[in-house]
């Protein structure tokens, strides 16, 4: 694990809430203080479902030490193809810019249970669970922020987010398991 595959990673599931942030900024038009809770929250998401996935791992780390590499690939190549599968799917969250906190608090979990997955990917690496966390969390929020301003000023994008961040986390599982591979 190094800062080059923390920073990548977050940026990889950063898409998922910089997409729903920059529909809720197309459907507004205009600046909202509720960006800033929003874009919290995401990043707070981001943040404690990594934890949860690192404790669960726990559980098993005999056998993470072993496989891990395999399961990065399983894991980021699985979650890239799923946030590429879901971008040319409708969205619930892509037909109204609701700022209820309720509302925005179910696009939060929606959009980090694939997070979850990657507290996994810290159980061969426990030194770098809270750096990474906090900086997974702290780019979702900066991602989310500048995707709402993007859809408020830019308008419609014709970049599709969430298939960049699907191919960054597939190719971030490769790059994963050739680095054991190799090591092994």
């Amino acid at each position: 694990m190094d800062w080059l595959n923390v920073i990548i990673m977050g940026i990889g599931l950063a898409m998922d809430c910089c997409a729903v942030s920059a529909v809720h900024g197309l459907n507004e038009r205009r600046w909202h203080p509720r960006a800033v809770l929003m874009a919290a929250i995401f990043g707070l998401f981001h943040m404690g479902m990594p934890l949860i996935g690192y404790a669960a791992g726990n559980l098993f780390v005999a056998f993470m030490h072993r496989y891990a590499p395999w399961i990065a690939l399983a894991l980021l190549g699985f979650l890239g193809c799923k946030m590429i599968w879901e971008s040319y799917h409708e969205h619930d969250e892509q037909k109204t810019a609701n700022w209820h906190v309720i509302n925005l608090l179910l696009l939060a979990f929606a959009t980090s249970v694939d997070v979850l997955a990657t507290g996994l990917l810290f159980v061969p690496y426990p030194d770098w669970l809270v750096p990474s966390v906090l900086t997974i969390g702290s780019i979702t929020a900066l991602f989310s922020l500048g995707g709402y301003l993007v859809g408020v000023y830019v308008g419609r994008l014709k970049i599709n987010m969430e298939v960049i961040g699907g191919i960054v986390l597939i190719l971030l599982g490769i790059k994963i398991w050739a680095e054991g591979f190799l090591m092994n």
